[in-house]
């Protein structure tokens, strides 16, 4: 059995819930969170569009390019830098693996710049 996690990771899905390219929302704490699998891999990010709140769940994962339903405002989904404008940036959230599950952090992480 696997180390337990602190008590701020919350279990969202089983780590075979998603395939390449897709992407899910789940509730941790009231707020959304958007869950993507790229490259066998998974990232977090606070589940609203930091332009108009719109939930990015409703919009489009091409390749690594997330863009927003309403302004079509654009993210790369490995990094969540903007791409469409620069400066905007999506919120992160820690993943781990663990016994089967995903856990994402209940609170984004601080200072990312990559």
């Amino acid at each position: 059995m696997a180390e337990p996690l602190p008590e701020q990771f919350v279990a969202v899905a089983a780590e075979d819930e998603l395939w390449d390219g897709e992407m899910a929302s789940y509730e941790i704490d009231g707020s959304e969170v958007l869950l993507l699998r790229l490259d066998g891999e998974y990232r977090a990010y606070n589940g609203e569009c930091p332009h108009q709140s719109t939930p990015l769940v409703e919009g489009e994962l091409d390749g690594y390019t997330l863009t927003c339903r309403t302004h079509e405002w654009s993210f790369d989904a490995r990094t969540g830098a903007g791409l469409n404008p620069a400066m905007a940036r999506l919120r992160r959230h820690e993943v781990r693996l663990s016994d089967g599950c995903v856990w994402v952090s209940r609170s984004e992480e601080r200072g990312i710049r990559s």
